[in-house]
């Protein structure tokens, strides 16, 4: 059987809070619980669960064309809600990985690609914010690297109105499989 991983894309509180940088609000707010119960299982079931998170310094160019948001250490960078308080009884685990990064997609700039080589991964499933930014382009980077990819629709959540047609570009671009 093949290794699978869960990647948590973007769950921060300037992403998700009300009174979040960018937020995708009561929608990213909904899939909270989704998340978490998938990630228990992944646990569970002693798969990888890796949370990508946007990293930015104060005067990064990404500001050029979003709001502030994301900066590194702040109040806006953590985890949203629920999901901290997960992340912090589950970190300690081998197999819960935090990533930084600088981009979009989050094989771009970090070193996710040879951790999940290094665990055997051959599956990359897709939570977390935003389905037509973040989640789509990571979708592709794990296509690009050879990784199937399997995207959970309840799991996953953005500020716009694009959430299925994302989900379909996936689909039929990356043959990423929908749930």
């Amino acid at each position: 059987m093949a290794t699978e991983a869960l990647l948590i894309i973007d769950m921060s509180n300037d992403f998700v809070h009300d009174e979040g940088g960018l937020t995708s609000g009561k929608k990213g707010q909904e899939i909270v619980p989704s998340i978490i119960s998938l990630a228990t299982t992944f646990i569970e079931e002693g798969k990888e669960v890796v949370i990508c998170m946007d990293e930015h310094e104060e005067e990064d160019d990404h500001f050029n064309i979003w709001p502030v948001h994301n900066v590194r250490g702040t109040w806006g960078q953590k985890l949203y809600g629920e999901l901290q308080q997960w992340y912090e009884s589950h970190k300690e685990l081998p197999n819960v990985t935090f990533v930084p990064k600088p981009e979009y997609d989050a094989f771009y700039g970090t070193n996710l690609e040879e951790i999940l080589k290094s665990r055997r991964v051959e599956t990359v499933h897709l939570a977390g914010v935003c389905t037509d930014i973040c989640d789509f382009l990571t979708a592709y980077g794990a296509y690009a690297r050879g990784f199937r990819t399997v995207a959970h629709s309840s799991c996953m959540a953005t500020f716009t109105e694009h959430h299925n047609v994302f989900l379909e570009q996936m689909k039929n671009i990356f043959k990423t499989e929908i749930r």
